[in-house]
C-alpha cells in the first residue's frame, strides 16, 4: 500500500495597499509578521504586487492569531 500526501493548499489573505489603493490576495509566504513587546512593535508586512511598495501595518491580537494560524512566518522581537 502506498500513501500519497499532497501539500496543503496555501492559505490566502486579502490585503490592500495604502499607496496605490490596490486590493489583492496574498499567499501566506508573501507576508511577514513581527511580534514585539507592545502594540506599536507588532506588525505585518508585505510588498504590494501592484506597485511594489513595502507595506507595514499594525497587527492586533486577532490579526496575529489569523496570520500565525495561516502559516505566516513570524519574527519575535526582543527588547533588551
Amino acid at each position: 500500500m502506498t500513501t500519497v500526501t499532497t501539500p496543503a493548499a496555501p492559505v490566502i489573505f486579502k490585503a490592500a495597499c495604502p499607496d496605490c489603493r490596490g486590493r489583492f490576495e496574498l499567499a501566506s509566504d508573501a507576508l511577514r509578521l513581527a511580534i514585539g513587546g507592545s502594540r506599536r512593535t507588532t506588525f505585518y508586512s508585505f510588498t504590494c504586487p501592484d506597485c511594489g511598495s513595502a507595506v507595514r501595518k499594525p497587527a492586533g491580537e486577532r490579526i496575529v492569531e489569523l496570520l500565525t494560524g495561516g502559516g505566516v512566518r513570524t519574527l519575535r522581537l526582543h527588547t533588551g
